[in-house]
């Protein structure tokens, strides 16, 4: 339970921003979108994260900084999304409950997989997510805020870079020997 004494501005309000000049009820839409970005993008970070602690094997190495490396993308992308929501006058989801809320992407629990499964897990948040920002980025675009689509674009285009890559570490071919059975 929060001890503050005065709410500055309640969650899910969004202020008129005179500098931005975007119509409250357009601000209100894209601030919606924005929070359901930034808790699908932190959904992803946290499970980033777990298999960047978790991930053990031959390619350890490579995966163990590639999947920091993401979780850093992830990060700095909710950090913009958060940005952005805040200057249109709206309130970043924060909350771990408000976070789980406005998800539209399902984290895996909280068990231990193979590296396969669980690069795969996130392969099927990434592509949840990617299908999201490319339909917000056409609501902002829609509502003329050409601002925010510019920013949701170009996050977009490191959610797909990374993706891309775990679909190449997905790929069956690999240094590793498979030991024959007899």
């Amino acid at each position: 339970m929060s001890t503050q004494k005065r709410v500055q501005q309640e969650f899910g309000t969004v202020e008129e921003s005179e500098a931005l000049r975007l119509d409250e009820e357009k601000a209100e839409q894209i601030v919606d979108a924005l929070n359901t970005e930034l808790a699908d993008t932190y959904t992803l970070y946290h499970q980033l994260k777990k298999h960047h602690w978790n991930v053990e094997g031959a390619e350890f190495r490579d995966l163990h900084l590639f999947l920091g490396d993401a979780a850093e993308n992830a990060e700095e992308a909710a950090d913009e999304l958060a940005e952005r929501a805040q200057a249109l006058g709206g309130t970043p989801v924060a909350g771990m409950e408000a976070m789980q809320e406005h998800a539209t992407v399902e984290p895996e629990d909280e068990d231990v997989y193979g590296i396969r499964d669980s690069l795969e897990a996130d392969m099927e948040i990434y592509g949840d997510m990617i299908e999201t920002m490319r339909d917000h980025v056409e609501l902002a675009q829609n509502l003329g805020d050409h601002a925010t689509a510019h920013i949701i674009r170009e996050i977009l285009v490191e959610v797909e870079e990374d993706a891309h890559h775990i679909e190449h570490y997905l790929e069956d071919d690999s240094l590793v020997l498979e030991e024959s059975v007899n």
